[in-house]
């Protein structure tokens, strides 16, 4: 599966969906995040069960405030509506593979305890 541009308009919908998604925040004029691209890319195409996205954060700039992004690229994993992973930096493919599979391995109704636990 190619990767979804994400927007204000359809990020939500995409985001609060069962399964996993992860979030490039990236510019096209980010050196770091053009190099990352392809990385990505392959990675999409291995995982056909995650949803790829994409956010410009020169054109998604409400997007990139609402999360705060500061630095560029940051990759953003999110499991059954829950914002699991969130880090500056791009990642080498095998951390990216990493980083899929503990997000896939994720218990996510420990996950919803602790953060239940901790709003309280």
């Amino acid at each position: 599966m190619a990767t979804v541009e994400l927007t204000t308009a359809n990020f939500d919908e995409v985001t609060s969906q069962d399964g996993t998604v992860l979030v490039d925040f990236w510019a096209s004029w980010c050196g770091p995040c053009v190099r990352f691209a392809p990385v990505y890319e392959r990675s999409s195409e291995k995982h056909q069960d995650i949803v790829f996205g994409k956010v410009d954060t020169e054109a998604q700039q409400e997007l990139a405030a609402k999360f705060d992004i500061r630095s560029i690229p940051t990759i953003m994993a999110i499991r059954d509506g829950v914002i699991v992973f969130a880090q500056p930096g791009a990642l080498p493919e095998s951390a990216l593979e990493s980083l899929i599979e503990q997000v896939q391995a994720l218990d996510m109704d420990d996950v919803r305890k602790k953060l239940a636990a901790h709003n309280h």
